[in-house]
């Protein structure tokens, strides 16, 4: 099927923050905010034109993922009866979707808005069968920049003819000192979450829901990444139990981000039951804007989700749509200075 449009820039500017864009995987490119100065700098890990998105350079840079986020493992899952097989672009599990998930494909604008608020909606038809997932699939996302310095994306998506899963991700890779500051072990980290889901040797959960109180993994109250980093093996790649967040208008406190060199603060809210908070462990000499090398730990990404293989574990918040259901997943960056 020949893509509707082609991949172009977009942008978002409100007079005191600007994002960009991309109509290819729904994709954040760029996202400038304010430090205590005033001084803006891109907070977000990327590339200056299209051109290494579509030759697959970025590591997930900004895109939002899917059909399914993170990790199914064998690339294999059951539903009413029907066995699935989906490719293994990361073996010996599928990731992200597949070897063409929603980060590498044309999704088309149907609403833009200028203004105080400006605003992009961006749709993507998946079609039954595509990456081995079942039914159509109407996926639709919006970035709004709903106040000077604040963010908001809202996900929705509705399965026509199928039940299928679909757990949609954002995969933006912060670095508040500026995208090309070096790396985020000094960034302080805060996670509402009082659990976690520990992973097998090929990073999926075996199913456990554990306490992450005595743990390295424990951010439930603030600490720098450096803290305990080097007692988890490459990095942090793990799913947190967003379970203990205060709510304000339906979305729960998921995490804080401070950068202490620029006094950046990113706040996030969102709907989802989970958080991938990944270290960007594999990123590793990636050419980036301005001639930037973006090396390991150069950004962390604070992922939304439903829990990884959630689809092959009965205990986990089901991410199963039917037709007759709509799905939505709500996400609000809050930036600000402390």
């Amino acid at each position: 099927m020949a893509e509707q449009g082609k991949p172009e820039l977009f942008e978002l500017n409100n007079g005191t923050m600007r994002v960009t864009i991309t109509n290819y995987g729904a994709t954040i490119t760029s996202l400038f905010v304010p430090d205590k100065q005033g001084n803006l700098d891109d907070v977000v890990l990327g590339f200056d034109t299209l051109e290494p998105y579509l030759k697959g350079a970025a590591p997930y840079f900004g895109t939002i993922v899917g059909r399914v986020a993170n990790r199914i493992k064998g690339g294999k899952f059951t539903l009413n009866g029907v066995e699935y097989t989906l490719p293994l672009n990361k073996p010996p599990n599928s990731l992200h979707g597949g070897n063409k998930g929603f980060d590498k494909v044309v999704w088309n604008v149907t609403d833009r808005k200028d203004g105080e608020n400006p605003s992009i909606t961006f749709t993507y038809h998946s079609h039954d069968g595509e990456e081995g997932y079942p039914g159509d699939v109407i996926v639709t996302a919006t970035y709004t920049l709903t106040s000077s310095t604040t963010m908001k994306l809202e996900m929705e998506a509705v399965p026509k003819n199928k039940a299928t899963p679909i757990n949609l991700a954002q995969h933006t890779y912060w670095n508040l000192a500026g995208h090309s500051s070096g790396n985020i072990l000094e960034n302080v980290v805060q996670i509402w979450a009082n659990h976690f889901t520990p992973v097998d040797e090929n990073t999926v959960p075996t199913g456990e829901i554990v306490p992450v109180k005595g743990t390295p993994f424990d951010f439930t109250t603030e600490k720098k990444i450096a803290t305990s980093i080097h007692e988890v093996g490459l990095g942090y790649d793990n799913n947190y139990v967003l379970d203990c967040g205060e709510e304000k208008s339906g979305l729960k406190h998921a995490a804080k981000v401070k950068d202490p060199s620029s006094s950046r603060v990113l706040n996030l809210w969102t709907n989802a039951p989970g958080m991938q908070f990944y270290t960007g462990n594999y990123v590793n000499g990636v050419v980036g804007k301005g001639g930037a090398v973006y090396g390991k730990h150069a950004g962390l990404c604070l992922e939304t989700q439903g829990f990884p293989n959630a689809i092959n574990q009965p205990n986990f918040p089901s991410i199963v749509v039917n037709p007759t259901e709509k799905y939505n997943h709500t996400m609000l960056f809050e930036f600000s200075v402390e």
